[in-house]
């Protein structure tokens, strides 16, 4: 069964009251409780003004195409920016002290660019970037674009073993990285894997365990085979090799592959999703359009960016929403940092502010927030994992984000339900990417023939075409035939006051299958027992959706990424219930 959706659509939520902040968000509980100040299709453009409705009575939906796609590569956005506001701050990173206009910020790109070629890369090689939020993150994004070589984004908290699976899951070429950040030692870390590389001639790498990589790129040092990434630049300043790279410019299509970004690994290993310049550009573009930046006056158009650039909502909605539509991207730290994202956006006006949940929470509960001038603040986007109501409008309120964009994430496969009916999310359109790299049988799976991407959520949508998620399919708990779905599980004890956290898993059970086992973090200095709990839902839940087990627990297993793996969670709690 499957919830079929053309284009996902995107609201805007009024302001209410702000709720008890909790460190976790859910989607599913109470869109409609928040309500909808008007809801705008993807395009802030429309020539009707009307949002899609679903078709026959099932859960379709086929967005506006109004809006025209965009079929330009990274590389030709940034030049056409550049045409139009040469002179507008481009990119802002205050922990470097870094101010470039988009015209110098081209320059250095361009440069870039050439010496990535200069040193022996080709079109459709692959440049893994591994480090936190930096200048040389957004200039090697941009000129592995410009250069058509395919940006691997490689999360900053890899370890040795991690670091290996993604290397050589995507045959990377070449590796960027700065020496070290706080604990984490990347140099050290890759000769784990790769001892050849002391003794290696730079750009000549020939490892045993990682065989493509060839050249180490270091972004502030100069260590044994490795090149320093301002001589590479510097390489590339000559009018030698600017012109190879004007040439092979000529043999780019917006359809190649550009960037690949691997999953969190919650359900198994990480997968690496192939993305084009037409996915990202248009994604990038249609965002900018939801948060109506073509109607903004230039100095509301200056976006704080404390979200991490491995991460899709970095580096798509971040640095390629400001390549597209020319608004200012500020990062204001290295690593996720609440109290400097709210230095930045006192000190330099910001108007748009990215985050997960997570963060928002974090930076609304800075304890001298009221000490920050947010006068500036218009909008924003929250994304990366699901929000509470109590969330959004405190968002509202207290950060002054009118505009604020909540987005729904993809999922998976099946047939027509009706409205109002759980079934798996399907999508398709600019948005889906080319398939899982060096992975033909998983993108069979995730991406069939006929280009709809079954993403795996569980979904109902209504009379009016809003989608609600309820859960993972592979999340799902079958309890004597009953299907319950822990969203709505964990959802619900998030109104109960002592609870900070909640994730429902689903443990095995020899009569009913599988019971469930609600896995509870307390708010702190809270508490309570199992029987209170229980009692909390009667005649608030079905009888059946009771969790058999209460377990209160102060921590969960996550991702390196810090997504909740839920696979290890329910294997914890067997163990611990002796099952």
């Amino acid at each position: 069964m499957a919830v079929y959706v053309w284009m996902l659509r995107l609201g805007r939520l009024c302001a209410r009251s702000p709720g008890v902040l909790g460190a976790r968000a859910v989607l599913s509980r109470g869109w409609q409780e928040a309500r909808w100040q008007g809801v705008r299709p993807l395009s802030s453009r429309e020539v009707d003004g009307t949002a899609p409705l679903p078709v026959g009575g099932c859960s379709y939906i086929q967005g506006h195409t109004g809006l025209h796609l965009i079929n330009k590569t990274v590389g030709q956005c940034l030049d056409a920016t550049v045409q139009k506001i040469p002179d507008r701050e481009a990119l802002v990173v205050l922990h470097e002290n870094v101010r470039l206009t988009f015209a110098q910020l081209k320059e250095e790109v361009d440069k870039a660019a050439s010496g990535l070629l200069s040193i022996g890369l080709c079109k459709g090689d692959r440049l893994g970037m591994w480090g936190p939020n930096s200048y040389a993150w957004v200039l090697m994004q941009l000129a592995s674009a410009q250069a058509g070589i395919i940006l691997v984004s490689v999360n900053p908290a890899y370890q040795a073993r991690e670091l290996e699976y993604a290397l050589k899951k995507v045959g990377c070429k070449a590796l960027v990285f700065p020496k070290q950040f706080k604990t984490q030692q990347y140099y050290n870390i890759l000769k784990q894997i790769c001892p050849e590389l002391e003794k290696a001639q730079p750009g000549a790498l020939k490892s045993q365990r990682l065989p493509d990589l060839t050249t180490v790129i270091l972004v502030d040092a100069s260590l044994p085979g490795t090149l320093l990434l301002d001589d590479v630049i510097a390489a590339g300043n000559t009018e030698q090799h600017l012109a190879h790279l004007q040439h092979t410019q000529k043999f780019l299509s917006c359809h190649d592959p550009i960037n690949i970004q691997f999953t969190s690994g919650t359900t198994g290993s990480p997968k690496g999703a192939t993305l084009s310049h037409h996915n990202i550009v248009n994604n990038a573009n249609m965002i900018g359009e939801r948060l109506r930046l073509p109607l903004k006056m230039p100095k509301e158009l200056r976006m704080v960016l404390p979200t991490p650039l491995y991460h899709c909502l970095g580096s798509v909605g971040g640095t390629m929403v400001s390549m597209t539509h020319g608004i200012t991207l500020i990062l204001p730290s290295p690593s996720f940092d609440g109290k400097k994202a709210l230095e930045a956006i006192s000190r330099e006006r910001g108007s748009f502010l990215y985050g997960t949940p997570t963060m928002f929470v974090d930076i609304l509960n800075q304890p001298d927030f009221s000490s920050y001038d947010i006068s500036a603040m218009l909008g924003g986007v929250i994304a990366g994992s699901p929000a509470p109501p109590e969330l959004i409008r405190a968002i509202i309120n207290k950060l002054n984000m009118k505009e604020l964009v909540a987005q729904i994430v993809n999922t998976e496969t099946g047939t027509l339900t009706k409205l109002n009916t759980p079934g798996e999310l399907w999508i398709r359109g600019y948005c889906v990417m080319l398939g899982y790299w060096g992975d033909p049988q998983k993108t069979v799976e995730a991406v069939g023939q006929d280009k709809w991407y079954r993403t795996g959520d569980i979904a109902t949508m209504d009379e009016k075409g809003f989608c609600k998620i309820v859960g993972r399919s592979k999340d799902m708990i079958i309890r004597g035939g009953e299907n319950i779905y822990p969203a709505e599980l964990e959802d619900f004890f998030h109104t109960h006051p002592k609870v900070q956290e909640v994730q429902v898993v689903g443990v095995k059970d020899k009569r009913l299958g599988e019971e469930i086992c609600a896995c509870i973090r307390l708010k702190k200095g809270e508490k309570t027992t199992a029987e209170e709990i229980k009692a909390f839902c009667k005649g608030k839940i079905a009888h059946f959706k009771i969790p058999r087990y209460i377990v209160f627990v102060t921590e969960y297993p996550l991702t390196v990424s810090g997504k909740i793996q839920k696979f290890k969670l329910r294997e914890q709690m067997e163990q611990h219930l002796n099952l």
